[in-house]
């Protein structure tokens, strides 16, 4: 690790080239590359680049936590000269702020805590082991013999803005025949000026190209060319373009677009998202190819600019790379209505969008780290992709980012500011600390249903997973982010100073209901973590303050109503009269805070709620709790009508919007095109509608317990569990529905057909196990 560990520079915050040739003189066993270029780096050996990643590597706080790259490089070396090399950019270790760079609006107080670079110049970092046959081996980590050059992407910015310029390219740069003689030596960086960050090697899946689509020409607008690929993602660039050295060819991604046409970079009430990606040409007469390299854009479609003095340049062959972390699926789902494969698909393409080593909020406008639906999405995306690994990365930059007696920030007077040990911050990684909170609205930076994500998010990967590794890796910082948030209790017994259930489209955010119902949740499955350790003083202290929470909540919240002859929970932000909310019955039953003696009337008060709406009336924070209280309690026929309402708040109104990810809020026109945060309909699909659920961590043993929506005849969904692959069928025939199960021989299950005989005919089940 060592030599890993020496720094190399090209002495500028801007991209560099950077290369070294060597000379192998023996047979080689085996070749290992360890690489790390901050922010972002490519690595090239013998003019080839080493394996099929993006963006190397993971978002960090690089303060305290880097990672390294580990490449088999056995195949790229070879007898006699050979070449190393690496294009090293910005990314989020020195942020340019060239075209759109994130701000907050205007309704939030200036911040006094901005992003502050990670380092003065960007840096590259290389230990490659050769080992030969004989036993031998040679080690070459990055020092003064390497040498650099100015990279012709000459700005590169975190938020999709890239401009690279043609004139500067040096082809054949990584090959070993190159002459790099006019190239500059580079420059050790000092050990007071290095990386702070600790090392630790990439675990996460690579950030990769998952699909390629073609721009489709659509027409043109004053000067501008409208294209269209059909999907929005998080994208790599690349197009060929002839004409004119130094004429310019400009794309602007957007989202959706105006109403005549153009490329409509405007976030709704928020901000013009002007992000410009600029091809300079470099050749005349040439056809020249441009990509991406160091960031990526978010959107669908691009309007191109021609920036020429002559003759119009050509461009041909548009393409937009999507690329994601959440590469590998894990779950499938189709039937023969095919609205329900449709909103499954906007929730899928905007889950791909939104992990780059991190689950960002929206590709388009933030592109934060934060970290509820780390837990609130965590079921949903768990049975689409494989999650394991990135939620173990989510955990680990929660931890590193969790706050220390020592941690402080400045307030509006620049005096030092202490928010307190144990609190975890609601963006981690985060590069940009809101911690004033907003006036009106609570805090952005101390939210509990975001750091609860240290608990919840634990709870889940243990579920999917089975690893009690994830419990003991996280179970010191989820006991300190609870010690926390009993410094935050009001006086009433309540937490109250977060967002509630945000995104809720009538704005009933009950922060005092909604944050609490979390303070007992975290309790209550840090005493289950507390009991498989073995930890049995904490259990038992556990145990005590969960029943107090529970006491007090039920004590001040859960009240008899006497016009309806129910027990119901009110709101404790509207003391004038009995309001309730889907979220504020759904989340107590949920987390078992309903005594059983009133547990049907609160059940029904929550069927009230949703009836008199007529659709889902949540925010993200209570619409899992929503869908999830409603398959528990017999109430799936509803969730089969609500996201099918062709006006919103629903998931198919996304669909007759002609959306391709899921929008931010129940709205036509969203802020944000490209949220998977209320994506939690897919759960359901599994859970719900196939009816798979895990009885056992691992899903050692599982429940089988489907549903036939009512426009559904026919549907089938899998799921590739760690301990083997489920598999669920149902169709419904003339005289007969037919279940059809395959599950590993070894796996515990149950079969519960009862909905299914709700379709009025005899349920013919069959079971396959496989070895």
């Amino acid at each position: 690790m060592a030599a890993l560990e020496k720094w190399v520079t090209a002495g500028t915050a801007e991209p560099f080239y950077v290369r070294k040739k060597f000379r192998i003189g023996k047979e080689i066993e085996k070749g290992v590359a360890r690489v790390c270029g901050l922010g972002q780096f490519i690595f090239y050996i013998n003019g080839k680049k080493v394996g099929d990643h993006e963006l190397d590597p993971g978002w960090t706080n690089y303060r305290k936590l880097i990672q390294y790259v580990t490449f088999d490089v056995t195949d790229y070396l070879r007898p006699g000269e050979n070449a190393l090399g690496a294009e090293v950019g910005n990314g989020w270790f020195i942020k340019t702020d060239q075209y759109y760079t994130f701000k907050f609006p205007e309704f939030m107080p200036p911040n006094p805590n901005g992003y502050k670079p990670f380092g003065k110049y960007l840096v590259f970092a290389l230990e490659l082991k050769i080992l030969y046959k004989d036993g031998s081996m040679d080690i070459i980590s990055a020092d003064e013999t390497f040498r650099k050059k100015a990279h012709p992407v000459v700005m590169s910015n975190v938020y999709g803005s890239e401009i690279i310029d043609g004139r500067l390219r040096q082809k054949g740069w990584s090959g070993a025949g190159f002459d790099d003689s006019c190239w500059e030596q580079v420059l050790a960086v000092p050990e007071n000026e290095a990386p702070e960050g600790k090392l630790e090697e990439q675990f996460q899946p690579p950030v990769k190209v998952i699909h390629t689509y073609e721009g489709r020409f659509l027409h043109k607008t004053g000067s501008r060319e409208i294209y269209d690929f059909g999907q929005n993602m998080s994208g790599i660039l690349e197009a060929e373009a002839c004409g004119q050295k130094g004429d310019m060819l400009k794309f602007y991604p957007a989202e959706k677009l105006t109403a005549d046409g153009d490329a409509d970079q405007y976030a709704k009430g928020w901000v013009n998202v002007d992000s410009c990606i600029t091809f300079i040409l470099g050749e005349d007469g040439e056809w020249e190819n441009f990509r991406m390299k160091f960031t990526y854009f978010a959107g669908r479609y691009m309007a191109v600019e021609k920036v020429y003095t002559e003759t119009e340049p050509l461009l041909r062959s548009i393409k937009a790379h999507a690329v994601s972390s959440a590469w590998k699926t894990d779950g499938t789902f189709t039937c023969d209505d095919k609205r329900y494969e449709q909103i499954y698909d906007l929730v899928e393409k905007a889950v791909e969008a939104n992990m780059v080593s991190v689950h960002t909020d929206c590709p388009a406008i933030e592109r934060f780290a934060w970290q509820e639906p780390n837990h609130l999405m965590a079921p949903s995306i768990m049975y689409m992709k494989d999650g394991r690994k990135l939620w173990e990365k989510f955990l680990l930059d929660m931890r590193t980012d969790q706050h220390t007696v020592e941690d402080y920030f400045y307030d509006f007077e620049g005096n030092k500011i202490w928010p307190g040990t144990g609190l975890m911050p609601s963006q981690c990684p985060c590069y940009m600390p809101n911690v004033m909170p907003v006036p009106g609205m609570g805090s952005f930076y101390d939210i509990i249903a975001w750091g609860s994500t240290c608990i919840l998010g634990v709870w889940w990967h243990y579920q999917f997973y089975g690893d009690i590794r994830i419990i003991q890796e996280n179970y010191e910082a989820g006991m300190r982010y609870l010690d926390h948030l009993k410094t935050k209790m009001t006086a009433e017994g309540f937490i109250s100073h977060g967002l509630g259930d945000w995104g809720n489209p009538e704005g009933e955010l009950l922060r005092e209901n909604i944050e609490t119902v979390f303070l007992y949740a975290d309790t209550i499955t840090l005493k289950k973590f507390a009991d498989i350790l073995g930890r049995a003083d904490d259990a038992g202290k556990l145990e005590v303050f969960a029943a107090r929470v529970r006491q007090n909540y039920n004590e001040k919240l859960l009240i008899w109503d006497t016009e309806k002859n129910m027990w119901c929970y009110r709101a404790w932000d509207h003391p004038e009269k009995i309001f309730i909310t889907q979220a504020s019955q759904a989340l107590p039953l949920y987390w078992g805070m309903v005594p059983e003696e009133k547990t049907e009337d609160v059940v029904k008060a929550f069927r009230m709620s949703l009836e008199e709406k007529q659709a889902f009336i949540a925010g993200e924070v209570g619409l899992p709790y929503v869908i999830q209280a409603a398959r528990r309690y017999g109430m799936n026929d509803l969730t089969a009508q609500f996201i099918l309402n062709k006006t919103h708040p629903s998931y198919y109104a996304f669909v007759m919007d002609g959306e391709t990810t899921l929008g931010e809020y129940w709205e036509k026109n969203p802020r944000s095109h490209c949220h998977d945060m209320m994506g939690h309909i897919t759960e359901w699909y599994y859970n719900g509608i196939a009816g798979i659920i895990p009885e056992e961590p691992g899903f050692k043993k599982v429940k089988i317990s489907p549903y036939l929506p009512p426009s559904v005849k026919e549907f089938s969904c899998s799921y590739s569990s760690v301990s083997g692959r489920i598999s669920v069928h149902v169709k419904e025939l003339q005289e007969e529905v037919v279940l059809e199960i395959e599950i590993p021989e070894n796996m515990g299950y149950e079969v519960e057909t009862g909905s299914l005989k709700q379709r009025g005919k005899p349920v013919n089940s069959r079971i396959e196990f496989r070895r």
